[in-house]
């Protein structure tokens, strides 16, 4: 295996364990001890506030010893655990659920559902929907609802004063189906913009580490070939050595195999050298050189050449040059080789035997065609395909999400329809190639680079 070849594989290594660990730790215990202690503080004043305030006979003693009990989970956080710590599921929902309780307990003393303060037991529901997975947020879910409901049958009498307030059954009825339905709606929202976020940054990371392996990848052929250049000096100066030695020593003589072995070697290591140059240049010049767009598509394809798929590139509308002008020139940048293998190498894998890559373009566009005679894409994936979290054959859906993101960087809008097979068709302002110096130009401005 060559240098570039090993580096590239090693290049190659998906950071996807390490994604798991953190996905298992999102919430951090700083945050939620800061969101207690709010919450404390708020139920403290507003207690105090109602039964000094306004003079409404609270239960007073029982309020503070549920709020104290909160203040000590608090601080058995505090002590017992580092604050920079991130929470699992497992604890998460732990913390969360007995926020749920405390908050029903202190509800249950102070009217239940008739306390306008009812509607904070989403709360939790709600922090656990935008940071934690599917599962602990419908466990927190169930129990919000399970409080509710019990809050809705047994609670003590709402603090109202000499007199006693008695809500009618159909408003409580009411209160109940407004908070419960509040619980499912704002869990199941939340959780899904929440979870469509954090699958978009986790796929737009993925198509920067692609990119940026790549551009490694370009650096290393230019790295490589000026160590080539470097060794081929002190190596030409070992070989004329070793020749000179050869005629010198005779040929009976104790040292006249180790002359002949240094020769040997040095002629392999020059060989190597060569090769080594040779490739390394091929990957450094391809990257920065500037070639017709109907040669970069070649190159996009070549590395996905199949015996049992034929892989044409047609190039239309070559003769009239007055009316469509003459081929576009591009830079051969990572992001339009990668995009552009990316889909071509879907259209092998899926094709019967032809994959064809038709390239059109006139005074204001420039058109590239992808198609295959396979299956074709099916309702579900046309309506969907080209969002991050959609898995075909092959792991499709995040490879094309990743060219479409590339491609578009650069200018292209992209198009998939079915026609005797799946078809990408992608278009390009024809200024993108004749006025930009740099295909990459618009995409480093993006991102800072």
């Amino acid at each position: 295996m060559s240098l570039i070849e090993t580096v590239r594989s090693r290049l190659g290594q998906s950071p996807s364990a390490s994604s798991d660990r953190f996905s298992r730790g999102r919430l951090r215990l700083r945050t939620l001890v800061l969101i207690r202690w709010i919450a404390v503080a708020g139920q403290t004043v507003t207690v105090l506030l109602v039964s000094f305030g306004l003079g409404f006979p609270v239960p007073l003693m029982a309020c503070l010893a549920v709020i104290a009990v909160s203040v000590l989970s608090n601080f058995l956080l505090y002590f017992r655990m580092p604050l920079r710590a991130r929470l699992g599921d497992r604890d998460s929902v732990l913390l969360l659920g007995f926020d749920i309780l405390q908050l029903s307990v202190l509800l249950y003393l102070t009217g239940g559902l008739e306390n306008p303060f009812a509607i904070l037991i989403v709360a939790p529901v709600t922090v656990s929907a935008t940071i934690l997975s599917r599962g602990p947020t419908i466990v927190l879910m169930l129990l919000a609802v399970a409080s509710i409901s019990g809050l809705a049958l047994v609670h003590a009498p709402l603090p109202w004063g000499p007199e006693e307030l008695s809500l009618p059954g159909t408003y409580a009825l009411g209160i109940w189906t407004a908070l419960a339905v509040a619980s499912v709606f704002i869990a199941t929202y939340v959780w899904s913009v929440a979870d469509e976020a954090r699958r978009m940054s986790d796929a737009l990371a993925e198509t920067r580490l692609r990119l940026g392996r790549e551009q490694s990848l370009t650096a290393l052929g230019g790295l490589a070939a000026a160590a080539a250049h470097e060794l081929g000096s002190p190596l030409a100066t070992i070989a004329v050595v070793a020749k000179e030695l050869s005629r010198d020593v005779p040929p009976d003589s104790a040292i006249a195999e180790d002359v002949a072995l240094l020769m040997s070697q040095s002629d392999r290591c020059r060989d190597i050298l060569a090769g080594l140059d040779q490739r390394s240049h091929i990957v450094s010049h391809q990257a920065f050189a500037r070639a017709p767009i109907s040669t970069l598509l070649e190159r996009a394809g070549a590395p996905h050449h199949s015996d049992d798929v034929e892989q044409a590139v047609v190039i239309e509308n070559v003769d009239d040059v007055e009316e469509t002008g003459s081929e576009p020139v591009a830079q051969d940048a990572p992001e339009l080789a990668y995009g552009l293998g990316n889909l071509i190498q879907n259209a092998v894998q899926f094709a019967r035997s032809r994959v064809e890559l038709r390239l059109s373009w006139n005074k204001q566009m420039v058109r590239v065609t992808i198609s295959d005679d396979g299956p074709g894409f099916s309702n579900a994936v046309m309506a969907s395909l080209g969002e991050p979290y959609v898995s075909t054959r092959g792991g499709m859906g995040l490879g094309f999400f990743i060219a479409q993101t590339l491609l578009e960087r650069g200018g292209a809008t992209l198009e998939i329809r079915n026609r005797n097979g799946a078809e990408v068709v992608i278009h390009w302002p024809r200024e993108v190639f004749d006025v930009a110096p740099e295909y990459g130009a618009a995409n480093d401005e993006a991102s800072g680079g």
